[in-house]
C-alpha cells in the first residue's frame, strides 16, 4: 500500500498468552482512522507495535514502502510520532520545554534548536490549545492538560504518521472535540492519523475508517458508515443499539439502548 500504513501478521504474546493474533491491518495514506473494541481487544498493544514502540513476536510494520523496524531510531521518529494514553513526564520542565523535546529527531547530535524550532514549537502549543500554559510546569498540570501537551509534542515531530491512543482520555467535551477536530484537519493537509478511541460516536463523527478489534483480532474494517451497524455492536460490545444519521452532518450517530 504505497504512502500508508501496513501492517502484516502481527502476533504479541505476554507472559505467554497471545494479546496480538495475526493482525494485518491498513491505513490509507491523509485519513483520519479509529481503532475500536472492548477493553482487553489489544488497541493499546497494537498501538505500540505500529508505531515501533515495542516489537512484535511476529509480523511486520512498514510506512510508506519504510520498514519502520529496520530503521535507526532517529530516522524512525522523523516518521512516526506516538501519543500514549496515559503519556508524562514527571521531570521539572515547562510545558514549552516538553514540547520543543519533540523536535530533537530533526537535531544533529551536536545542532542546538534554532528560530525555525522555536517557531514550530510556538506553533503547535498554538493548535494542541496549550498557549496559556507555556510557561507552567508539566508536573501541575491536570491529566488533560498533559495530554494536550504531548500531543503538541507529537505534532512538533512533523511526521508523516501520527498514532494516538486515547487521545480524548482525560479531556471535556470541549476539548474532545477541539482535539479531534485537529486531528481531523492533520488528515486533510497529508498526515496518515490512527487512533484508538472508546467513544464510538467520536469516531462516526471524524473518522472515515474504522478497525475493530476483538480478543486480539480484526474482527471488521473499512468504511466507518459501513462497518458500525448494530449487529456488530451487539457481537463486539454485547450491547443493542441505533444507528441514526446525525442531524446536522448526516454522518453515523449511535443511540445505545439500555440494560434491561
Amino acid at each position: 500500500m504505497s504512502g500508508g500504513l501496513d501492517a502484516s501478521r502481527i502476533d504479541v504474546r505476554i507472559d505467554g498468552r497471545l494479546i496480538v493474533d495475526g493482525v494485518d491491518c491498513t491505513v490509507a495514506p491523509g485519513t483520519f482512522s479509529a481503532m475500536i473494541g472492548p477493553n482487553g481487544a489489544g488497541k493499546s498493544t497494537l498501538l505500540r507495535i505500529l508505531a515501533a514502540v515495542e516489537r512484535p513476536e511476529a509480523g511486520t510494520v512498514e510506512f510508506a514502502g519504510d520498514k519502520l523496524f529496520e530503521l535507526p531510531r532517529r530516522q524512525r521518529a522523523r516518521i512516526v510520532s506516538f501519543v500514549e494514553q496515559d503519556s508524562s513526564t514527571e521531570l521539572s520542565l515547562t510545558v514549552r520545554d516538553v514540547v520543543a523535546l519533540g523536535r530533537t529527531p530533526h537535531h544533529g547530535l551536536f545542532s542546538d534548536a534554532g528560530a525555525d524550532d522555536d517557531a514550530i514549537v510556538a506553533r503547535v502549543i498554538e493548535a494542541a490549545g496549550v498557549a496559556s500554559l507555556a510557561d507552567r510546569d508539566v508536573t501541575t498540570l491536570s491529566g488533560g492538560e498533559r495530554q494536550r501537551v504531548m500531543l503538541a509534542k507529537a505534532l512538533a515531530q512533523e511526521t508523516q504518521l501520527l498514532l494516538l491512543d486515547e487521545p480524548s482520555n482525560h479531556l471535556d467535551i470541549a476539548a474532545q472535540l477541539s482535539v479531534l477536530g485537529l486531528l481531523e484537519r492533520l488528515a486533510l493537509s497529508g498526515v496518515t492519523v490512527l487512533a484508538a478511541l472508546h467513544d464510538i460516536n467520536l469516531a462516526t463523527a471524524y473518522c472515515d475508517h474504522v478497525i475493530v478489534l476483538r480478543n486480539g483480532r480484526v474482527f471488521a474494517a473499512g468504511p466507518t458508515s459501513e462497518v458500525l451497524t448494530p449487529e456488530l455492536l451487539s457481537e463486539v460490545y454485547g450491547v443493542q443499539a441505533t444507528v441514526l444519521a446525525h442531524p446536522q452532518t448526516g454522518r453515523p450517530l449511535v443511540a445505545f439502548s439500555p440494560s434491561v
